[in-house]
């Protein structure tokens, strides 16, 4: 254990860009890995909130992610998302590196979304965002969408309104034209995209222009979404995996409960999208729930850029 690497944040910024990192994941999707095979998510009830497990194993390496979601943090001035991820080698389980676990998350899940952004959106002109949430997420996300398309105009609406003016100029520094809204900016948008710890729909889906896309990342928790039943019923449904979206997407598994839908409703996956399915002209919606595949194969890119 002498020889652990430790990988922070800062460093995982200079090892890889989010178009790096969408980069990463293209490829071992590419490469085979069948996301419906990863292990479930654990998570562990605890008094300061909860504990979540995420082991994975593929290729040269194997991982395991525990993230702490700690709701009372944010009023202490602690980020509410914690943890901590080891990387271990493939072939021996030897632990190579020890990762900032929240740090890697948020590079790897604006990367999903990235990857997902630049197979259902138009690359012919700049895109109109409306982006809902104003934390650690939010700004990941930014980076990661102007990663991949330029837009013509950021539109943040967040339950803070100190928080929402403070990403509208962090938008502005990058100069992309920027602004706070409300929720009924997604009737002229391009490209939603949703990083909040809603519980209950954000807007109402019936706005959603017909050819416009959704991204929702906010929740893996059955009971809660940040999409109506309106917008799920309409839209042409991608996920990361059929199977923990069936487990985790409550975007998808109240209308399913509801009757307004059934698992059929799901059109295709992020595989299927990286190897040239073709979305229709209908409201894509992409629904992430984050997966232990996803942080192995960032954390495993992060540590062989590292020791090259």
């Amino acid at each position: 254990m002498t020889d652990l690497l430790l990988i922070d944040a800062p460093t995982m910024t200079r090892l890889l860009t989010p178009a790096a990192t969408a980069d990463v994941l293209a490829d071992v999707l590419r490469a085979g890995l069948d996301p419906e095979a990863g292990p479930p998510r654990t998570a562990v009830p605890v008094p300061a909130g909860e504990l979540l497990l995420m082991p994975a194993a593929s290729g040269p390496y194997a991982g395991v992610k525990i993230a702490g979601v700690a709701p009372g943090n944010p009023a202490l001035g602690l980020p509410r998302i914690t943890g901590s991820y080891l990387l271990l080698d493939g072939t021996s389980l030897r632990p190579l590196a020890l990762l900032d676990g929240a740090a890697l998350t948020e590079l790897r899940t604006p990367a999903v979304s990235a990857l997902a952004v630049r197979r259902l959106t138009p690359d012919d002109r700049p895109l109109r965002l409306v982006l809902f949430g104003s934390g650690p997420q939010a700004y990941g996300h930014l980076d990661a969408v102007l990663a991949v398309r330029e837009l013509a105009e950021v539109v943040v609406v967040g339950r803070s309104p100190i928080g929402a003016r403070a990403l509208a100029g962090y938008a502005r520094s990058l100069d992309v034209p920027a602004r706070t809204g409300t929720p009924e900016d997604v009737e002229g948008a391009d490209l939603v995209v949703c990083c909040t710890t809603a519980r209950e729909p954000l807007f109402d889906g019936k706005l959603v222009a017909p050819g416009a896309t959704v991204v929702a990342v906010g929740s893996h928790e059955p009971a809660a979404r940040e999409t109506d039943t309106a917008l799920v019923t309409r839209a042409e449904v991608y996920v990361e995996a059929r199977s923990a979206a069936l487990r985790e997407a409550g975007d998808l598994l109240v209308p399913l409960a509801e009757g307004a839908i059934g698992e059929d409703h799901i059109a295709g996956t992020l595989a299927d999208l990286v190897n040239g399915c073709v979305p229709s002209g209908r409201p894509r919606l992409f629904k992430s729930v984050g997966m232990a595949w996803e942080d192995l194969a960032v954390a495993g890119a992060l540590y062989a850029a590292r020791t090259a």
